[in-house]
């Protein structure tokens, strides 16, 4: 099939809302989910953060045109949950952050609502991969999110990961909604099964093919998680700032310390968390002393970890006063 004539028919079923499929549309919806999929490490892996940031709507938006056409391809529903979920993080997320530092009411305003917009579709894709099941019992009783959650197992595994780490960002985002506050038991059931199923040593690979290197930073995730929710908080109102320190650290053991936005979470949350400055300060200088290239196959991971570190080091005087 010549190229042109490829490109013609992935166009034709990427507009179609309905309707049979002519030869070289089916042809497409069949194969274009699976490269789509193995080209997923390109993004991972690049390098320019404003490129990547311009790129990615347009990707996503391109993925879920075939995805209306074939809504339970499982390789299209992957990329949307981990495309959504790492959009809202890297880049809409970030813009919140900055605008909370430069105490920009209405900036801030702006992108706390489209973070949540981000993370509600990546945990809505994750729910469709969970099946009707988890769409119509995690928002119940803690008895029957206990025995979902228990009842699910390793197959379901990714799709869970991220359920979890969409429904912690909005909780994030909407802390002064005092019904968004009782699922963070939820989260933390999530979380704990997934590690439940990874076990108490995951492992992950040596350097290998970039497919290889994804399945590290996904057994890395959970304990990011974790350190998020022990240091959302300070000891006098519950959080545990060490036991956070101590999940940071575990992921970065997983990740050989290629992690760095693991680091730089860590330093940000638990420096302030503890009131220490020094332990700040060293943590993000050593963030800033490691290259981005150190894990090429989560390079642009590495590119906001940077990006983040410099931010954070530019407000310390004002963070310690």
């Amino acid at each position: 099939m010549r190229l042109a004539h490829v490109l013609t028919s992935l166009v034709l079923v990427a507009s179609a809302s309905c309707g049979p499929y002519s030869f070289s549309e089916g042809i497409a919806l069949k194969t274009t989910p699976k490269l789509l999929k193995r080209g997923q490490p390109a993004l991972q892996m690049e390098s320019d953060y404003e490129m990547a940031r311009q790129a990615i709507p347009g990707a996503l938006k391109t993925v879920e045109s075939f995805w209306v056409n074939v809504p339970d391809n499982p390789q299209l529903l992957s990329i949307l949950t981990e495309g959504y979920c790492q959009y809202g993080t890297a880049f809409v997320e970030d813009d919140w952050e900055a605008a909370k530092f430069k105490k920009d009411i209405a900036a801030i305003d702006y992108h706390n609502e489209r973070s949540t917009k981000m993370f509600t579709r990546c945990l809505n894709y994750a729910l469709r991969m969970l099946g009707g099941r988890w769409q119509k019992e995690i928002f119940l009783e803690t008895e029957t999110v206990t025995k979902l959650v228990k009842d699910t197992g390793s197959g379901k595994r990714f799709p869970m990961l991220f359920a979890g780490l969409a429904l912690g960002s909005l909780i994030n985002h909407n802390l002064t909604r005092i019904e968004m506050l009782a699922y963070l038991d939820t989260v933390q059931r999530i979380i704990g099964r997934v590690l439940e199923i990874d076990g108490p040593n995951p492992k992950g690979c040596p350097p290998a093919p970039a497919v290889c290197q994804a399945t590290v930073a996904h057994l890395a995730l959970p304990y990011v998680a974790l350190g998020m929710l022990n240091t959302a908080r300070g000891k006098a109102m519950g959080g545990d700032p060490d036991k956070g320190r101590a999940m940071f650290e575990k992921a970065l053991a997983i990740t050989d310390n290629r992690f760095l936005l693991a680091r730089t979470l860590m330093a940000f949350r638990v420096g302030l968390a503890n009131n220490d400055r020094k332990f700040f300060h060293d943590q993000l200088k050593q963030v800033l002393e490691t290259p981005p290239s150190v894990w090429p196959e989560q390079r642009l991971a590495n590119e906001v970890a940077h990006r983040k570190a410099r931010r954070y080091l530019s407000q310390e005087k004002e963070l310690f006063q």
